[in-house]
């Protein structure tokens, strides 16, 4: 059955707007009249599945919804599932509270699939782009053991927490960025309005220059002719080469392997990765997946092929028998602490708590790494603001003092 959104008025005479479920375009009015709602325009909102599929469905939805949306729309679907409620009517009230206009469609096409006998897991599955792997699968864990209510919490708790933690890292790197930006824009502003000016006065005096400052006029030059423009072609097809390398197999692999290889970014990445790693396997095993395939979804979702490389062959070695310790130990890859939390863990029988422990120091060590690193970017990049600037003044300066000294 489509979906149709509309716009209208109501008996108050108030704009409204929304989705509603009906055969036909003729049923959907027919409805809204029986709700007292006349509408001025009506249109097919979309089919179940679309945004899965190549460049349509990245134009329906756009890439997705925020984290944050996704949190607060499963505490919602929580809350309403433990007040006893049937999932349809669930569904459905959720789909007016929800002020995404991307989820809301997406959360009617839902309530329909269900509503025809569809399972919820299921239901999601069909919009990869916004329900990840890790969430239909705990979901339809879930629905499985009569514990929706739980698992639908620990999501909400999940999807929040990596979210705040990701926009902690942005905001404190957001700093750093903005001082770079304007590092760029005043050297910019110099070599395009300043310095030809300066320029353009040794030229009339016929003055000997020193090095310096024939570098910055040329540079100056450079900037204001063709160079500026293939410098920004050159950067533009420099970000999508890279773009398209780093989405290849290979390309991936040697990228990530190269960062975790950087100083202090490597050692940040690789934490942020084992947190991902930890949390993860923590929260699909609480809520009753069982190992191998939480390992599988894992592997997906950790962000760092190295590491996904590590846990496909431990993967493969826990099928064979052996612990999940000691096959990640073998990698090289996973931190002793890790190692040592893991291993405690399958012996007290406590796997899951031990790794959620785990997730906690690494969340609190990339908090800390990033604070101390933004600590100390922001007076170096200040200080080398000052001195490109002190550099250009005084390539300039020098000239005009011997000139006024000759002058003299």
């Amino acid at each position: 059955m489509p979906v149709y959104a509309y716009k209208g008025f109501n008996v108050q005479d108030k704009k409204v707007s929304g989705l509603i479920d009906a055969d036909s375009p003729k049923s959907a009015r027919l409805k809204l009249r029986k709700q007292q709602i006349f509408p001025t325009e009506l249109t097919v909102s979309g089919e179940r599945g679309k945004e899965s599929s190549g460049l349509a469905g990245f134009f329906q939805l756009g890439g997705g919804v925020p984290p944050l949306e996704l949190s607060a729309m499963t505490r919602q679907l929580s809350t309403l599932v433990g007040a006893n409620l049937p999932l349809v009517q669930c569904l459905g009230a959720l789909t007016e509270q929800v002020e995404h206009p991307r989820l809301r469609r997406v959360l009617a096409e839902v309530r329909e699939a269900v509503n025809e006998g569809a399972a919820l897991a299921d239901a999601l599955g069909a919009y990869p782009r916004i329900f990840s792997e890790l969430y239909v699968n705990m979901i339809r864990a879930g629905e499985q053991a009569g514990a929706l209510e739980v698992v639908l919490q620990r999501l909400a708790d999940f999807t929040e927490s990596q979210a705040d933690l990701r926009y902690k890292i942005i905001y404190a790197m957001l700093y750093p960025v903005i001082v770079l930006s304007i590092m760029v824009l005043v050297l910019a502003l110099m070599f395009v309005f300043v310095i030809p000016k300066i320029a353009l006065l040794f030229e009339q005096t016929q003055q000997t220059l020193p090095l310096l400052t024939r570098v910055m006029i040329a540079l100056s030059d450079f900037s204001q002719g063709w160079g500026g423009l293939l410098l920004v072609v050159f950067g533009v097809f420099s970000g999508f080469g890279f773009r398209y390398w780093v989405r290849t197999p290979d390309g991936r692999e040697n990228w990530d392997r190269t960062v975790l290889k950087i100083p202090v970014i490597g050692r940040i990445a690789k934490n942020l990765a084992i947190s991902r790693f930890c949390k993860t396997l923590s929260t699909l095993l609480v809520s009753g997946i069982p190992l191998l395939k939480s390992l599988e979804i894992v592997e997906k979702v950790v962000g760092n092929r190295v590491l996904s490389s590590a846990i496909n062959n431990a993967r493969e070695n826990i099928t064979e028998g052996a612990s999940i310790a000691d096959p990640l130990r073998a990698s090289g890859v996973f931190p002793p602490f890790v190692l040592q939390m893991i291993a405690s863990g399958e012996q007290s029988g406590e796997l899951e708590f031990m790794l959620q422990k785990a997730s906690e120091s690494f969340d609190r060590e990339v908090e800390n790494a990033v604070s101390g690193l933004t600590k100390l970017i922001e007076p170096i990049m200040i200080l080398i603001l000052a001195g490109l600037v002190v550099l250009v003044i005084l390539s300039f300066l020098i000239p005009i003092l011997n000139l006024t000294a000759g002058i003299g």
